[in-house]
């Protein structure tokens, strides 16, 4: 295998580490993909958009500078400024990224649970228990870099909508759906917020539980 080749299966390997849960629940069934012996060539725009989602999301945005990354990717500096002007033009395709991989995984991950309000619960059990969690990548983006980054937090707002839409889902179509998915939406970021500092998780998901178990009731009522 050349060098190449090898740091492209390394990038691959650190990007799924970092977040097995969500980066495979967006991946094609094993059966489609390609068999061990091969390795898929991606490009150099991908290789560097995949360092930085492992390394922005795993030891933060302010704390990964733009050679770390151009590093992990192994592109030249100036392949790196062709394809991202700014760390800031980085992050917004980080978070872009991220999204998408996310809502894939959450989506079908409600759906492998049965579709209703308690597969909430059990997906957010597994996110929160998996090694790799580190909490929410746009709250903490947002976090990070403060509130007066409209497009991060712009990004961040339609990605909560995406997250309350997919729950509205799981409810049955009355008056309030759309208020009780806001709710559990809320909740939810509530929860993540709790199991990042509390490494048990366990106090996240019994209140979690608790308040899918009423606002279900309270639809059913």
């Amino acid at each position: 295998m050349g060098e190449v080749q090898s740091r492209q299966v390394s990038l691959r390997r650190t990007v799924v580490d970092v977040d097995r849960l969500v980066y495979d629940g967006a991946m094609p069934p094993r059966a489609e993909r390609h068999a061990p012996s091969t390795v898929p060539v991606i490009s150099a725009r991908e290789r560097v958009l995949r360092a930085a989602y492992a390394l922005f999301y795993r030891d933060g945005i302010r704390a990964t500078g733009i050679d770390r990354v151009i590093a992990e990717a192994g592109v030249t500096k100036v392949t790196f400024y062709r394809h991202f002007p700014s760390k800031n033009d980085l992050i917004r395709a980080f978070l872009e990224f991220r999204h998408a991989q996310w809502m894939a995984w959450f989506e079908d991950e409600l759906e492998r649970r049965g579709g209703n309000p308690q597969a909430l619960v059990g997906a957010m059990g597994a996110w929160f228990r998996d090694p790799a969690f580190r909490g929410c990548a746009f709250l903490n983006s947002v976090s990070e870099l403060g509130p007066s980054n409209a497009e991060v937090l712009g990004i961040t707002r339609r990605h909560k909508d995406d997250v309350a839409r997919a729950i509205a889902r799981l409810l049955p179509d009355t008056p309030s759906r759309q208020r009780d998915a806001a709710a559990l939406a809320v909740a939810v970021d509530g929860a993540i917020a709790r199991a990042q500092f509390d490494p048990g998780t366990d106090a996240a998901i019994q209140a979690l539980r608790s308040i899918v178990d009423a606002v279900t009731a309270s639809s059913a009522g």
